[in-house]
């Protein structure tokens, strides 16, 4: 139902290139499918609440129900919202533990009748587990979470094709240790389970910061408004993998679609100006965005990234004959 295109069943990310980077060629303009898990990771401040709160905002205007697990207990309704997510709407745990979420996952039933609901955990690192809570014996090997997220993840993965359930989590990244001068140098705490049960895996790398410039009282006047991260989809089960995109997040508005697809366009184009199709706009891009904005052109635009988009993958296309199977 959901690999064969039905963008009934496709969840977006608040980024056209992302939507494109995890599912362009399985339905046009792609998107997240329900059903699955989706684990984002990356270092701290490079973007994955903001992320998980588009997600989950979507879900919310398809007329599906949020589950928002936040063990971190610091969720702020403001960030949340500017992000797209209406916290009003939302029933929040605040766990302390992997068997607490799993718990809240299985006992969890939404109020709407939406085609697709999401579960949402920000973040998986900071789950504990009974054994580490009991200060007489702790986890001195470290290796009773792992385990505690194998055996939730058996438990649970059904649930989720069956009930069309989104479960989106964040994690940190750590270094391997024991990864030697070949090996991979990161590694995500929970062990493995996560990621072998994740349809969806992305990575995000280190943000760079866009700075903004002004004169006050005939001082400039250097302000850090946002960053642009790269997002890798490190593993994709959806579709093809390792493709990437550059996300834009204005610290005042969120995910900066327009700015993203206006810069992609720009990066294809020949011309000093930026453009969409046959309409020509500025040489100044935030002044292209007022008018993208005031024009009401963000869905011409967005359709002509996925063109442009679309464009490029067909460059990649190998044409060969049927495999024959000997």
């Amino acid at each position: 139902m959901i690999y064969s295109g039905n963008k009934k069943y496709m969840i977006s990310t608040g980024s056209t290139l992302l939507n494109l980077a995890i599912a362009g060629t399985v339905c046009r303009g792609g998107g997240v499918p329900a059903g699955i898990l989706l684990e984002v990771f990356g270092p701290e401040g490079s973007g994955k609440t903001v992320l998980l709160c588009e997600l989950a905002g979507s879900i919310q205007r398809m007329k599906g129900s949020i589950l928002f697990n936040d063990p971190e207990a610091r969720l702020n309704k403001t960030f949340a919202e500017l992000n797209g997510l209406d916290i009003e709407n939302v029933i929040i745990e605040e766990p302390d533990t992997v068997t607490e979420v799993f718990q809240n996952i299985r006992k969890w039933e939404p109020t709407t009748k939406g085609a697709v609901h999401g579960i949402i955990t920000d973040s998986l690192a900071a789950l504990s587990t009974d054994m580490e809570m009991d200060k007489e014996e702790g986890d001195k090997m470290g290796m009773r979470r792992a385990k505690e997220f194998s055996e939730g993840l058996r438990k649970v993965a059904r649930i989720l094709k069956q009930n069309n359930y989104l479960i989106a989590c964040s994690n940190q990244i750590r270094v391997n240790a024991d990864a030697g001068p070949y090996g991979e140098q990161i590694t995500v705490p929970g062990g493995k389970a996560i990621a072998f049960y994740s349809s969806v895996r992305l990575r995000f790398f280190k943000p760079e910061k866009i700075k903004k410039k002004r004169m006050v009282r005939g001082k400039e006047v250097v302000d850090v408004i946002g960053t642009k991260v790269k997002v890798e989809v490190y593993k994709n089960s959806v579709d093809r993998p390792y493709r990437t995109c550059d996300l834009y997040i204005d610290f005042k508005y969120g995910i900066d679609n327009i700015r993203a697809n206006l810069q992609f366009l720009k990066d294809f184009s020949r011309s000093s100006v930026y453009i969409i199709d046959e309409v020509t706009l500025d040489k100044s891009l935030d002044k292209s965005i007022e008018i993208v904005e005031n024009s009401g052109l963000e869905q011409d635009l967005e359709e002509a990234v996925i063109d442009l988009w679309e464009e490029i993958e067909k460059g990649f296309t190998t044409n060969r004959k049927k495999k024959v199977r000997l």
